[in-house]
C-alpha cells in the first residue's frame, strides 16, 4: 500500500483578488497561510517518504508551512516547473469579473476550466497535462509503485492535470472539477499500483 497527498496552494494573493495568476510568481495571502496550517495539521500524522512542488512560491510556502506542522522540515524536497499552475497568457494579473464583463461568462469558463481551449498566449489544460503527466510517470509514480507515501502540493490547474488522470475523467467532466485551495486529497494504492480509495480530508 502507498499514499499520495495531493494539496493545492492556499489563497495566494491574486486569488484574494480574484486575479489570474498563472505564473506570476505571488506570495500567499494571510488566509492562505492559515489554510496551508491546517492542512498540515490534517496530515500530522502522516510520514512521508518525499515531497513535491512546483517553482512558484505559493506552492513552495504551503509546502513548508505544511512540513512545519507535520515535523517533517527534513524531507526530500523536489522542484520543478513540470508542476507550475498553467500558464495563463495575456490573462495573467487581469481580475477574472473584468474578463466576464468584456467577453462573456461562457468564454471565462472556457479559458478557465475547458481542457483543450487555450486563454490568448497562454496554455490549455491539455497543455498543462502534457507536462505534468510525463513528470509523473517519471517520477513520482515509480515511488508509489515501491510504495512509498508521497506529497504533492501545487497548484488548481497542475492538480486538475492529474486529477483528470487518476480519476479517469472526461474532457466534459473535468470541466467540473475544481481542486479547493489548502485541502488535502489522498490516494490510497494497492501493491498492484491501482487506486483502493480516495477521499478529501
Amino acid at each position: 500500500m502507498a499514499i499520495l497527498v495531493l494539496v493545492r496552494h492556499g489563497e495566494s494573493q491574486w486569488n484574494l483578488e480574484n486575479r489570474f495568476t498563472g505564473w506570476t510568481d505571488i506570495p500567499l495571502s494571510e488566509r492562505g497561510r492559515k489554510e496551508a496550517e491546517e492542512a498540515g495539521q490534517k496530515l500530522k500524522d502522516y510520514r512521508f517518504e518525499a515531497a513535491y512542488t512546483s517553482v512558484l512560491v505559493r506552492a513552495i510556502d504551503t509546502l513548508s508551512i505544511i512540513l512545519e506542522a507535520t515535523g517533517q522540515k527534513d524531507l526530500p524536497i523536489f522542484k520543478d516547473q513540470a508542476l507550475n499552475e498553467r500558464h495563463y497568457g495575456d490573462l495573467q494579473g487581469l481580475n477574472k469579473d473584468d474578463i466576464r464583463d468584456k467577453f462573456g461568462a461562457e468564454q471565462l469558463k472556457l479559458w478557465r476550466r475547458s481542457y483543450d481551449v487555450r486563454p490568448p498566449g497562454g496554455e490549455s489544460l491539455a497543455d498543462t497535462a502534457a507536462r505534468v503527466l510525463p513528470y509523473w510517470d517519471r517520477n513520482i509514480f515509480p515511488r508509489i509503485r515501491k510504495g512509498e507515501d508521497l506529497l504533492v502540493v501545487a497548484h488548481g490547474n497542475s492538480l486538475r492535470a492529474l486529477v483528470m488522470h487518476l480519476d479517469h475523467l472526461s474532457k466534459e467532466e473535468v470541466v467540473e472539477l475544481n481542486i479547493p485551495t489548502g485541502v488535502p486529497r489522498r490516494y490510497v494504492f494497492n501493491q498492484q499500483g491501482e487506486i483502493a480509495s480516495r477521499e478529501y480530508l
